[in-house]
């Protein structure tokens, strides 16, 4: 489980295709603190570190990860959001991140207001997930507020900081990411759509 709050910033320096699964290894300044087996949310994606060398970290991806993330368009040098998972005992500054992406959405438009800068974003549209004004929701692995909703689309707004500590940074029109909707929004849905079948 993670918070969505973006630790650091890290690195693609290798990829490797074994099968259908890919390895990636990830450089960045805090995998050398990182052990074999530990849980890593890599631009929202759960992975699990397979192997720590110095200020490097490999992780392997499966099929159905490449296939419902944007982690099959990685090349080397493409920049990361990095965190790891939360402890039980910690302050919980964002929100309840499992680290399973839902799908993917695309950046449609960015606009820059008084100092903040907000990101429009367009998804497929499913059932199952929810997207509510003032909401949770996570976007590369970055816990954010959504700002206004429509069926298939909302918007987020960022703060100078998080702009440098993520990588918002580097989004431009047509930017895909991956996304994560809230947990309790999911469950919700969830339950109504089961009752609703009965």
């Amino acid at each position: 489980m993670f918070t969505g709050i973006i630790q650091t910033i890290g690195e693609i320096i290798a990829i490797e295709k074994k099968g259908t699964n890919i390895d990636f290894t990830v450089k960045s300044n805090f995998s050398n603190e990182l052990k074999i087996d530990q849980s890593i949310a890599h631009n929202g994606v759960c992975l699990t570190v397979i192997e720590q060398i110095g200020d490097t970290h490999k992780v392997t991806a499966i099929k159905e990860t490449l296939d419902k993330t944007t982690l099959n368009s990685w090349t080397i040098g493409a920049k990361v959001n990095l965190e790891k998972a939360m402890m039980a005992n910690a302050f919980l500054d964002g929100h309840l991140v499992q680290g399973h992406v839902d799908q993917t959405a695309i950046c449609e438009k960015i606009e820059d207001k008084d100092g903040s800068k907000y990101f429009y974003f367009e998804f497929v549209k499913n059932p199952l997930f929810t997207v509510v004004d003032k909401g949770s929701i996570c976007i590369d692995g970055t816990s954010l507020t959504i700002v206004e909703t429509a069926e298939n689309k909302f918007s987020v707004a960022n703060i100078p900081y998080t702009l440098v500590h993520t990588i918002f940074h580097q989004y431009t029109v047509g930017t895909e990411v991956n996304i994560e909707f809230d947990i309790l929004g999911k469950y919700i849905d969830k339950i109504l759509a089961q009752r609703m079948k009965h």
